[in-house]
């Protein structure tokens, strides 16, 4: 097949750990390059947010075409909506100057599915649409901060009622998309988000804190992801001066993320707020912030954990704790979205309310006071992340979709009479 990935605001190049640069970003730069590896031809369209970008960039065989929609500048996804109307004009522009169709799109974002739709109508290509997060459980839990407009809900509804299939990343998200939007559960199918093998996978503890430069001898938790509120790191930073004052216990946490490769309160101004927080817990100097750091380097981060924690407000899948699993972690999450579907209860770790610092410090001290417990339960999770939990394994599933909306005898029909000569450089000439 001939896929077009449409991620308006998340582009697969992107470094993960910024404000908008997070799992979205993986899971479609792992999307397309599985995809390609099975053999199909895989194009990801996403805005154009700097001036010196090329129009077509190669990614491991992967074309990634930024689209000229709004001023070439990095803006706030939640500023880009007026621009999505452009967005959709150069893609069927750019999808009707192919030599070859495309067969299916696979949406990422509701934006994304709004550009889509208009180029399934106008072209009539099948359309797949992940949304990654739902307005109206967005609205619900940060209410008058959510700072996209109403007009979100109704393309919501309209892509649930036209798209061809939507992907669930878990069961919680499945039954937001029928409670709250009306969904036909035949229409959906639920994969979840996954791990590679090859960036996350187990280093002796040891040997991780030593090249990180940390203590060996510490208990050490870890908070790893995108500096914003709703992470929750605030409530990480709380439940470690429970875990001092209450328990008695002393650890130490770091906290990789955030918009600049060394912790800066201007580039990213949560941390100014997460000091304060530590300071006023008592645990400042206990409290380690690290910055933003490239995927090649955060196995070592997850590997020189005793545990990985996470307790956000609300999250739609979370790709983090099974990164953290993949590195035989125990995790303590938070017992919503889809961390309760990733992470087993009493198993692989273990689910807290979220805001809640005295049910996290109580988890907390007992794997610091059981390192066997600890040690079973990230046997468990890699386990699991390596049987449930791997790219290869959501790529196959997506392909499914693809062949099944895109009618896969029509699929081969038109792959054999498109079919061109490889490349020189790889790939389908296109």
């Amino acid at each position: 097949m001939k896929i077009a990935m449409i991620s308006e605001h998340a582009s697969p190049l992107a470094v993960a750990g910024g404000v908008d640069s997070g799992g979205q970003n993986i899971y479609v730069a792992h999307v397309a390059r599985q995809l390609q590896r099975s053999g199909h031809d895989v194009d990801v369209f996403t805005r154009r947010d700097r001036a010196l970008l090329p129009v077509i960039s190669n990614m491991d065989g992967v074309r990634v075409i930024h689209v000229p929609a709004g001023p070439p500048l990095q803006l706030p996804k939640e500023a880009l909506l007026p621009y999505m109307g452009e967005f959709a004009d150069f893609l069927t522009g750019f999808f009707r100057r192919e030599r070859t169709p495309y067969h299916v799109m696979h949406a990422n974002f509701f934006m994304s599915g709004l550009a889509g739709l208009k180029v399934k109508r106008t072209l009539g290509i099948p359309l797949v649409t992940t949304f990654h997060a739902l307005g109206r459980v967005r609205r619900l839990h940060q209410g008058s901060d959510d700072g996209f407009p109403d007009a979100r809900f109704a393309i919501e509804d309209e892509l649930v009622r036209h798209s061809d299939a939507i992907i669930a990343e878990c069961p919680q998200d499945e039954a937001d998309l029928i409670d709250l939007y009306g969904a036909d559960a035949e229409h959906i199918e639920i994969v979840p988000c996954g791990f590679d093998a090859d960036e996350f996978h187990p280093k002796p503890r040891n040997d991780a804190r030593a090249a990180l430069g940390w203590p060996q001898h510490r208990f050490i938790i870890l908070q790893l992801g995108r500096v914003v509120p709703r992470k929750g790191i605030d409530n990480v930073i709380r439940g470690v001066g429970v875990l001092k004052t209450q328990h008695g216990l002393d650890a130490q946490l770091y906290v990789v993320g955030g918009n600049s490769d060394a912790p800066n309160e201007i580039a990213t101004p949560e941390i100014a707020r997460l000091r304060g927080i530590a300071r006023h817990a008592g645990v400042e100097p206990a409290t380690i912030f690290v910055g933003r750091r490239g995927r090649e380097q955060l196995h070592q981060f997850y590997s020189a954990a005793d545990v990985f924690v996470t307790t956000p407000w609300y999250e739609p899948f979370g790709i983090t704790p099974v990164e953290a699993m993949a590195c035989g972690t125990p995790v303590i999450g938070a017992d919503v979205g889809g961390i309760r579907h990733t992470v087993k209860e009493g198993e692989t770790g273990w689910l807290v309310p979220p805001r809640d610092p005295a049910a996290l410090a109580m988890r907390l001290a007992a794997l610091q006071r059981d390192p066997a417990l600890a040690r079973r339960m990230g046997e468990a999770g890699l386990a699991r992340a390596r049987t449930e939990f791997t790219w290869s394994g959501v790529a196959a599933a997506l392909r499914a979709v693809y062949a099944r909306v895109a009618d896969v005898n029509t699929v081969s029909a038109r792959s054999r009479v498109n079919e061109k000569p490889r490349s020189a450089a790889g790939g389908a000439a296109r």
